[in-house]
């Protein structure tokens, strides 16, 4: 009787530990709910294509998304039920990571929501749209507040002809030949995956495969395909300068887009089974904070002057080009990053309607410093991606800002951040 006595009290106290379950008096729960917030994702996708930016789940769910999506009508009916079961759902008692599940399931199917209404012609002022997409409102300034950094690249770059075209003659130094490309970018990723892989344990299988492609509204893009792997695409129809492939190198791969998808994958698709990390609907909370930390992951892994100097030590031989002015490139790029948000009043005022095509381009060589064809392009990235460009400046300085309230250890910060639901509004 003292054994059986003893076991018993054994079993409650270890029953005892376990979360409270996460359902309500129905029998719902966040694992039916996540399994059909996967499905809603995946027939928005086939309303929208490009929506679904990856998806890596059992291949007859999206067979069934392709053989049946429902209307869009009937899809946002389903959103606003997912909404209701989730709010249904008690958390109390449970461990905060599953709180933190329904917290970003909630603000998910949200911005599903917006998506739906904004595909049945809804529409919205550019700030109200990215607040409902992507969970935080950006602040739209005047475009004269950016003219003192117009100022002083002007006096950093003096001489004849416009600004757009001093920045333009100068950077085309600094240009990769077509000839040089593969090794110049193969050298940067491997250096940022160097850095990167001192600080993050990886999955064991990682890879990627890189490719040189034309005719795209963005510079480069992250398809992640699931079990670790990703296939980076880089657009090579404009110059690429040296700094922009240790960008591209940290953005699309380590420590970014490629980094944070396999570890997602690994933390909670492998280990937890939480299956509405297997879909990703590019507008949506998770972009705010795949693009920001991507941003970010450039100045984690070459602080300071460390981007500069591999550019000067490494790059710049690979590529065949003169280092001399190494530095006051650098001084410029930070100078035009200080620019950044420029492009979301112009593309507030581009978006509503208040602007000819011909004004946004011009607004867009002064406060960008590019070319007509580069603004050109960034237009038309605009009129694909709308709000989304939210997520790269505003992206970054809130996602830096976080991590180094962290604490010391910025990796650390970084490596949390990548491997959470972690939303928007957490991070601000």
């Amino acid at each position: 009787m003292r054994a059986f006595l003893l076991a018993l009290l054994m079993f409650l106290g270890a029953c005892a530990t376990q979360p409270a379950p996460v359902a309500d008096p129905s029998g719902d729960s966040l694992d039916a709910i996540a399994r059909d917030y996967v499905a809603l994702i995946l027939e928005i996708g086939e309303r929208e294509p490009g929506y679904v930016d990856a998806y890596y789940g059992p291949a007859e769910w999206q067979e069934a998304a392709k053989a049946s999506p429902r209307t869009v009508p009937q899809l946002i009916q389903g959103a606003a039920g997912l909404t209701e079961r989730l709010n249904a759902v008690s958390t109390r008692g449970a461990e905060p990571a599953v709180a933190q599940r329904k917290a970003y399931l909630l603000a998910h199917v949200s911005a599903a929501s917006a998506r739906l209404r904004m595909l049945s012609g809804e529409k919205m002022g550019f700030a109200d749209e990215a607040e409902a997409l992507f969970g935080i409102r950006p602040e739209l300034r005047p475009l004269e507040s950016f003219d003192p950094v117009l100022a002083e690249i002007d006096a950093l770059l003096p001489g004849e002809g416009t600004l757009t075209e001093r920045v333009t003659a100068f950077k085309s130094h600094y240009v990769i030949p077509r000839d040089r490309l593969q090794a110049v970018m193969d050298a940067a990723i491997a250096e940022c995956r160097a850095r990167t892989v001192r600080h993050i344990a990886l999955p064991a299988n990682e890879r990627f495969t890189l490719s040189f492609v034309g005719d795209k509204p963005w510079s480069g893009y992250n398809y992640y395909l699931g079990g670790a792997a990703s296939r980076i695409e880089i657009n090579a129809d404009f110059p690429i300068y040296t700094e922009r492939a240790i960008d591209l190198g940290c953005h699309e791969a380590y420590p970014g887009h490629h980094v944070y998808n396999a570890l997602l994958e690994q933390t909670f698709v492998r280990e937890r089974g939480w299956v509405e990390m297997s879909v990703y609907p590019l507008f949506s909370p998770m972009s705010f904070v795949a693009e920001g930390s991507a941003n970010y992951g450039i100045d984690l892994a070459f602080p300071g002057e460390e981007g500069t100097r591999f550019e000067r030590d490494v790059l710049f031989p690979l590529a065949g080009l003169d280092p001399a002015t190494a530095a006051k490139k650098a001084q410029l790029g930070a100078l035009q990053r200080r620019l950044a948000r420029a492009e979301y009043t112009i593309a507030d005022d581009w978006l509503a309607g208040r602007i000819e095509r011909a004004e946004a381009i011009r607004r867009l060589m002064k406060y960008t410093l590019a070319d007509e064809a580069k603004a050109t392009q960034r237009l038309r990235f605009i009129d694909t991606y709308r709000s989304y460009i939210i997520n790269y400046g505003l992206g970054r300085d809130v996602v830096q800002a976080w991590v180094e309230r962290q604490g010391p250890d910025r990796w650390e910060g970084m490596e949390r951040l990548l491997s959470s639901q972690i939303l928007p509004a957490d991070l601000d």
